[in-house]
């Protein structure tokens, strides 16, 4: 306890640091046609996310180090990318090495080879699927703890990982909350922040599907993953876009955009819906694998007709306003 508290203390002191410091260099996010915001705000306060995770890994005898010097490496390069604006060129292949150090440091096999290549696809997809994500006031902050609640309770029964990693990565995302959970927020996480909690979460939800050997534990991020990939799926196949552009075709950003409801509101019901498929892995993962299959692919499922009924009801409603 008297750890947590010494990190915590730390992390509001950094925060507080970095909110001066970026107001001083003018390290902010303006805001354009596709943004959901309407002010300048500062962004990169998602650096305490990586600081939090340093610190874990100074006080508890320097564990995880290949995942830390990945996540560090993919951290700088995004806080780059957060002042100035990086290329998709610049930035992939540094997240193809991050991954890889995360695989390496799981200890998992080189061959077959296209088992590593699928996972490092995997993990690639997941860390930009928390960016494109990161759209609106609270959802990175809300979704994040969200998915770390599951692993916790899950780690508790398991011991996967050391439990300070999530204690202290939990302690960061609230602190986060303080400038971000609000109606006009005071910094955004920015690409350090959204990029570095996507490659957390990718590393301890791949040690569960590796040491528990269950694939249910992917669910841990659905309530992301389903949006994402069927808004991905909507821009190729109708909109004729490149996946990499801005856009504003996301569930969330419709249900903020179209039926105005209010960020925080979309974010705690993105975090929610992801408790309750928490709840659902808590208590079917120990089951048969069959069984587990079942689930895995009925929620999958189930999801995917919800979102694609929040999709058209929105659609069919902007049409409706533009109407009139």
């Amino acid at each position: 306890m008297e750890k947590n508290l010494i990190v915590l203390c730390i992390l509001i002191v950094a925060s507080f640091v970095y909110l001066k410091l970026a107001n001083k260099f003018n390290i902010v996010d303006k805001p354009n046609e596709r943004s959901s915001h309407t002010k300048v705000t500062i962004r990169g306060g998602g650096i305490i996310f990586p600081i939090a995770i340093l610190l874990f890994f100074f006080l508890n005898d320097f564990q995880y180090p290949f995942f830390v010097l990945g996540l560090f490496l993919i951290s700088f390069v995004s806080f780059l990318d957060d002042i100035y604006t990086l290329s998709s060129r610049v930035r992939f292949p540094f997240q193809i090495i991050a991954i890889s150090l995360i695989l390496f440091q799981a200890a998992f096999p080189v061959f077959p080879l296209y088992y590593s290549v699928l996972c490092l696809v995997l993990g690639v997809a997941v860390i930009n699927m928390f960016n494109f994500m990161d759209g609106i006031n609270g959802i990175t902050g809300m979704y994040s703890l969200a998915v770390l609640s599951g692993m916790y309770f899950i780690n508790l029964k398991e011991a996967i990982v050391h439990t300070d990693l999530i204690v202290f990565s939990g302690l960061s995302l609230l602190v986060f909350g303080f400038y971000n959970f609000r109606k006009k927020a005071l910094f955004f996480a920015g690409d350090i922040g959204s990029i570095a909690i996507g490659m957390l979460l990718f590393f301890i939800g791949f040690l569960f599907v590796l040491k528990l050997q269950s694939p249910i534990f992917l669910l841990l991020i659905l309530v992301y993953g389903v949006d994402t990939a069927l808004t991905m799926l909507y821009r190729i196949v109708y909109t004729k876009e490149s996946v990499l552009d801005p856009h504003r075709h996301h569930v969330y950003q419709k249900l903020v955009d179209v039926s105005k409801i209010s960020h925080l509101k979309v974010s705690m019901g993105y975090a929610v819906l992801q408790l309750v498929v928490n709840f659902t892995i808590l208590k079917t993962y120990k089951l048969e694998l069959s069984t587990q299959l079942i689930v895995f692919f009925g929620v999958i499922v189930l999801f995917i007709i919800l979102y694609i009924f929040l999709f058209r009801l929105l659609a069919k409603k902007a049409k409706m306003n533009n109407a009139t």
